[in-house]
């Protein structure tokens, strides 16, 4: 069965379904296109699906003229209809993993997204996840639903994990050129998921298990989520000291050998560094051992906005005013620069303090201009100000939470009262230094 099966990727005939049209999936969408297949992507979003139909792109590294390319070229059609999984021979999940509130796996999304998959699953079709999640997530709480429906994994149908490695803004790596680990259920799993993905990414890495695969993920969370921790932790100890953690961590980092550049921050952003280390953790209390690092890296970065609304605080003080009815103008609600991204932003807890503490706070970002509607936080809908010289000297302090490349460091500076930067966006401004406040 695998000869036959992997061969329809070989030959472009395979159909790829996407489950999950975001910054992941869409992405994905792009390759397979890209390389010759046809696509259906499914979404329980309708208004997404009519805005990718209707060839509008609401992802801005995905331009809107690939999109209408694709679709007029029949390439691709997204739907809210699960019963055209029937139609594809790969099913790649893409779907949120977030937190519950107690800070546990909520596999919510991909366990539905399963239930749907099995009543509809046929024989020989490949189904990979790609949601981070915990090892033991894909052996333990997928394959079971797939098989309620009769069918047997590694015999009727196929299983794979592979990672999503996507970092919305980088641009010097792709979707295409990002090495991709693939672990199957079984031999015959691996051998038709590596099939799929060899034909749209350049280097894919076959390992061992989709339990190997699964960990490789959230260790490369973790190792991030720790060392930005260490460096926050640095940052707060420097501080006190009268040192520069910027200027520390520039002179480290002329070292060739036993140093890696992480930078500090206001808190961590993006789907994945401040949410799967905790998957993690929680897998670790089964077998009843305590996962101490990751929780303190986690403790450290979750505590930065704080840090920061304290920082503007006696910035303010400083300057005989108080923090209670200040006007804030927050520069930057993406998690990172240069993207539209707000998982998990720390603009949005700092915007919460902020408003907590009695400041009057408004926001400026060129790529997001209307904050949406989030699950876990009621900001209202705020509308990104005009950044014109007028704006900036009414407020008492410009908060710099992301470092976009479209702002003008030096004019926010000479234009501001009080610059309070978390991400040294302004170290290289001369003129006007006593403003600036690091954070």
């Amino acid at each position: 069965m695998p000869s036959t099966v992997t061969d329809r990727y070989r030959d472009k005939k395979a159909v790829i379904g996407v489950v999950g049209l975001g910054y992941v999936g869409l992405p994905l969408v792009r390759e397979f296109c890209g390389a010759g297949f046809k696509v259906i992507g499914f979404d329980v979003d309708q208004a997404k699906v009519k805005k990718l139909m209707a060839g509008r792109s609401y992802i801005k590294h995905i331009p809107s003229k690939m999109v209408r390319d694709i679709v007029r070229n029949k390439q691709f059609t997204a739907t809210v209809d699960y019963n055209q999984l029937r139609k594809v021979d790969a099913i790649i999940i893409c779907v949120p993993t977030p937190l519950t509130k107690a800070r546990e796996p909520d596999l919510s999304y991909v366990l539905s997204t399963c239930r749907s998959i099995a009543t509809r699953l046929k024989k020989g079709q490949l189904v990979v996840l790609e949601s981070t999640t915990y090892p033991g997530t894909t052996r333990e709480e997928l394959v079971p639903l797939l098989e309620a429906g009769g069918l047997k994994a590694g015999k009727d149908f196929y299983v794979a994990y592979s990672p999503e490695r996507e970092d919305p803004g980088r641009k010097d790596f792709s979707t295409r050129t990002i090495p991709k680990v693939v672990g199957g259920l079984d031999a015959a799993s691996l051998e038709v998921a590596v099939a799929c993905y060899s034909e749209v990414i350049d280097h894919v890495v076959p390992v061992s298990s989709c339990e190997v695969a699964e960990a490789c993920k959230i260790t490369e969370n973790v190792y991030r989520s720790v060392n930005i921790a260490l460096v926050n932790e640095l940052k707060l100890l420097y501080d006190r000291m009268g040192i520069d953690v910027w200027e520390v961590i520039a002179a480290a980092a002329t070292k060739p050998f036993g140093f890696t550049a992480f930078y500090p921050g206001p808190g961590l952003g993006g789907h994945c560094i401040p949410i799967d280390p905790f998957y993690l953790t929680w897998k670790a209390r089964q077998h009843e051992m305590a996962t101490r690092f990751i929780e303190l890296a986690g403790e450290i970065n979750s505590q930065m906005p704080h840090y920061v609304v304290e920082q503007i605080s006696h910035a303010l003080n400083d300057r005989k005013k108080c923090l209670n009815g200040a006007k804030i103008l927050l520069l930057g609600m993406a998690y990172k620069k240069n993207v539209d991204d707000m998982r998990e932003s720390p603009s949005i807890r700092l915007v919460e303090i902020l408003r907590q503490r009695g400041a009057k706070v408004d926001y400026n970002d060129p790529y997001i201009p209307v904050l949406p509607r989030f699950r876990e936080h009621d900001l209202g809908r705020m509308k990104s100000v005009p950044l014109t010289a007028t704006n900036v000297k009414k407020y008492d302090c410009v908060l710099i939470a992301t470092d976009h490349d479209d702002y003008d460091y030096g004019w926010i500076v000479r234009n501001a009262q009080l610059v309070v930067d978390t991400r040294n966006a302004a170290g290289k401004v001369k003129r006007g230094r006593k403003k600036i406040v690091k954070a």
